[in-house]
């Protein structure tokens, strides 16, 4: 009995360190892949994609913006032209949240780009106007505000691209170009922040 009493707190121990090394090595798994894809190497990003989707599907990464793993997974798949796996994981980000505005758009231009013309329009543009609800939002913090799109180059883009109801090779070409804006704004954002604070560019809370 008394082996017992010890050995019930020795595997609650076990798994709290299996679950933390699970919860570390997604982590590193879904930067490795937005590095990848900042950088312009899709391919290798989806492969850290997707063995972090494995792990945890309902990843997301921990800043104001909290972006799904399976919808790093979608765009990462969209950029390498595999638009089937793309339509699967940006389907699937949805299912798990369907307010992740660059889940709707990298699905509208997925759809887009293999013929489901009127669906692609509405989720691009759904998602561009989710982007710019984002980006307004916080920006109106009084603390944390200065810092995202302080230029409004974003939110200026997004405007401009819906008031002139472009063709769908300029919106597809305008969906790609903004959402990776946006997505590197959620890194610079949260590095002004840091360095704002006198601190590194992973202190911040964004």
């Amino acid at each position: 009995m008394k082996a017992e009493r010890f050995l019930i707190p020795t595997y609650f121990s076990v798994l709290v360190y299996l679950f933390g090394c699970a919860g570390i090595q997604v982590s590193g798994d879904v930067q490795a892949g937005r590095n990848a894809l900042h950088a312009g190497r899709p391919g290798d990003a989806a492969g850290y994609f997707f063995r972090a989707a494995n792990v945890d599907p309902a990843y997301k990464i921990p800043y104001r913006v909290p972006v799904g793993v399976f919808t790093y997974l979608g765009r990462a798949y969209y950029e390498t032209g595999r638009d089937e796996d793309a339509h699967k994981a940006l389907e699937k980000a949805l299912s798990l949240d369907n307010d992740d505005s660059l889940a709707h758009l990298y699905l509208g231009l997925t759809l887009l780009r293999t013929g489901n013309r009127e669906r692609g329009r509405k989720q691009i543009e759904g998602g561009l106007k989710g982007i710019h609800d984002t980006l307004e939002y916080l920006a109106a913090d009084n603390v944390h505000g200065i810092f995202w799109d302080p230029a409004r180059t974003i939110r200026s883009d997004i405007e401009n691209t819906l008031a002139r109801r472009p063709d769908d090779s300029e919106l597809a070409v305008a969906g790609s170009r903004i959402g990776s804006a946006f997505e590197e704004e959620i890194d610079k954002a949260r590095q002004d922040e840091a360095r704002s604070r006198g601190g590194g560019a992973d202190s911040g809370g964004n």
